[in-house]
């Protein structure tokens, strides 16, 4: 495993991972039944979501910690947000690279919803997860469905392979496999996985790490790149985070994006090199607030090995730089404001101010007008343009307007 120094990725409660860890050391050391008792200590740590699947904890970032699933159900959001607006279905040979696999569940939802779509379809799945434990624990908690069997064998295989396991229990019945499936899984940081996978493979990845806000360094402009080089030309992108540095990020890179389908949480990201994957564009307050604001500004990690926090403060300083003075203040939401009406005096005060401080005089003032016109189906400006198509279109011209005003304040 190639780890950064100084890099410390967010994982499952250091408890959580002591006990599997432990458990795989006794079993080294011939001590039986060590995954049973070890499957008892961590039954106080699963968490049941709704779905009757179960989910872990992370350990503590900055004092607070995340749940790696939701907990409307960890599988139904694996099929909803990942599985089937990927589109699988409609293939009959499908390649996927599942990021930060955590439990395995995307890979195994992916199996079952082909294998009742389509059985015949060729499955090759490619699982980066940069901790052993974490994958391990899913040879200790409930199989939510029929086809984890397969996830749970190919993991048993690798870490047996690894050394890390002593015994393959993992009895895979002839019945419960495909041979038309094929798992392979690796263990380290993505981005070094990533820099020795084929190019232009995938038909679809699954991004699916910590939030931004904790594991920036899997959501940062220099990683979405790498991933564009492979995936295929109709290839798709699926995360189910919605934060504007990402989605800057991901157009960035060249990707047209999209909103994912909403469950439990906010609706996710589709990204695809094709406009035609896009089935629904965002929303035009998100347009704005990635196109207009300094919370579209993204994470940055040049060379691809940078600490979570390190990526988390250059994109801090990077904000406070062009906030006001490059990109409208995501305060109060302000770009969302522009040739609107608002009611609350307050709040009107507020966005004013963050407008007057960068010259655009008023919420309907031409200059506002300029900047939002390519969100409209007919011209509000003068320009002469109609609605562009697709929010990647729309979010770099109206980032390219802001700019062109910043530049040339008193020709607009």
């Amino acid at each position: 495993m190639n780890i950064k120094e100084n890099y410390l990725p967010l994982k499952p409660d250091e408890e959580v991972l002591n006990i599997i860890s432990n458990c795989f050391n006794q079993e080294l050391n011939g001590v039986s039944g060590a995954r049973e008792k070890a499957s008892k200590l961590l039954r106080e740590h699963l968490i049941l979501t709704k779905d009757g699947s179960y989910t872990l904890k992370s350990g503590l970032l900055d004092g607070d910690c995340e749940t790696m699933h939701t907990h409307h159900g960890a599988i139904e959001e694996a099929l909803h947000k990942y599985v089937i607006p990927s589109k699988i279905e409609y293939k009959s040979q499908v390649k996927i690279l599942d990021l930060c696999s955590g439990l395995g569940y995307n890979a195994a939802s992916s199996i079952e919803y082909l294998k009742e779509k389509n059985p015949e379809t060729k499955i090759n799945i490619d699982m980066v997860e940069i901790s052993k434990e974490t994958m391990a624990a899913s040879l200790l908690i409930p199989s939510p469905l029929k086809s984890y069997k397969i996830i749970k064998n190919a993991v048993e295989d690798s870490l047996y392979g690894e050394g890390f396991l002593k015994y393959k229990k993992e009895d895979l019945k002839r019945s419960d496999s495909l041979e038309n499936i094929k798992i392979r899984i690796f263990y380290d940081d993505a981005r070094e996985i990533i820099k020795n996978l084929v190019k232009s493979d995938y038909d679809v990845i699954f991004l699916d790490p910590f939030s931004p806000s904790k594991s920036p360094e899997l959501y940062s402009m220099e990683f979405l790149s790498k991933l564009k080089h492979l995936l295929k030309e109709e290839g798709m992108i699926l995360s189910y985070t919605s934060a504007a540095p990402v989605r800057s990020a991901l157009i960035k890179a060249g990707f047209h994006v999209g909103e994912g389908p909403a469950f439990g949480r906010k609706g996710g990201t589709i990204a695809s090199l094709s406009l035609k994957n896009i089935d629904k564009t965002l929303s035009i307050e998100d347009e704005r607030m990635v196109a207009l604001s300094d919370s579209g500004v993204p994470y940055r990690d040049p060379q691809l090995q940078d600490s979570s926090s390190k990526i988390r403060k250059r994109r801090e300083i990077e904000r406070k730089r062009v906030r006001g003075v490059e990109k409208l203040p995501s305060t109060v939401r302000t770009p969302t404001y522009l040739f609107k009406d608002i009611e609350n005096p307050r709040l009107k005060r507020r966005v004013l101010k963050n407008l007057n401080n960068m010259n655009i005089n008023g919420l309907k003032s031409k200059k506002a007008r300029f900047i939002v016109c390519p969100q409209f189906e007919d011209c509000i400006c003068g320009c002469g343009f109609g609605k562009m198509e697709g929010s990647k279109a729309r979010i770099m011209e109206m980032e390219k307007r802001l700019k062109e005003l910043i530049i040339n304040y008193t020709n607009i």
